[in-house]
């Protein structure tokens, strides 16, 4: 296919003017005339997914390669370096990220990983029912998402109703109006905040709450009859 008529059907899939004005989606590597063999999807563009892909091939990523703008071209140093190994091999890079994140990455990560129906949904926020003890929810959040820990704050014993923003979506706290608050990256001023607040606090992580990214946009893209090959970046942390 051409690049052009890909990104047509991106742009259906969750449109790329949806995205906040900070961010970077869309096409990010290669031109619109490019004729692509294969499409691969994950989280993060790093040199093992670029290893692994074919020549004359489309990377979608969720977070943008590029955020702000390159002062220099030194491959020895990260982004660049990237570059210049999606160029030597035709790579073209596309990024879906708040937009997709608005669109279907909460909605699927509460209904298809958690496991709850979806009450209410504005924006990045997506809440949902829970009725159930904070610690049993805490237990199902954990391995549902395969986490080898958990860090939270406990303000109820008991949690009716819930928000969700993967990523890093501490900003929105404020916003939601349930019992308790799921996020990644949450900072030690923001739990804090919530604790006096009164309200419970679950982290799930950044790469942990995002890394169903690829999985969902290759079902969408199957609606359209592309294929979509899953090969998820690394994630930089280890947990000892």
């Amino acid at each position: 296919m051409i690049l052009r008529d890909i990104i047509d059907i991106l742009d259906k899939i969750s449109p790329f003017e949806l995205q906040e004005s900070w961010d970077n989606s869309g096409l990010v590597v290669g031109s619109l005339s490019d004729e692509v063999d294969s499409i691969y999807i994950s989280l993060d563009a790093d040199i093992e997914v670029l290893d692994q892909m074919e020549k004359n091939s489309l990377l979608i990523v969720h977070h943008p390669l590029i955020f702000k703008p390159l002062k220099e071209l030194n491959y020895d140093l990260f982004v660049p370096n990237l570059l210049r190994e999606a160029i030597k091999k035709d790579i073209s890079i596309v990024s879906m990220h708040t937009n997709f994140d608005k669109t279907h990455l909460n909605r699927y990560v509460v209904e298809s990983v958690l496991g709850f129906v979806i009450q209410d949904s504005e924006e990045f926020i997506c809440s949902f029912e829970v009725n159930m003890d904070f610690d049993l929810f805490v237990k199902l959040v954990k391995e549902r998402l395969n986490l080898a820990y958990i860090k939270c704050v406990k303000r109820q014993e008991f949690i009716k109703t819930a928000s969700i923003v993967v990523g890093s979506g501490s900003d929105l706290l404020k916003e939601s109006k349930s019992d308790c608050f799921l996020t990644g990256d949450i900072k030690y001023h923001v739990a804090k905040e919530a604790y006096e607040s009164g309200v419970s606090l679950i982290d799930i992580r950044h790469y942990e709450s995002e890394i169903y990214f690829a999985q969902c946009l290759q079902k969408q893209l199957q609606n359209f009859s592309l294929n979509g090959i899953i090969a998820n970046s690394k994630n930089p942390f280890n947990y000892i």
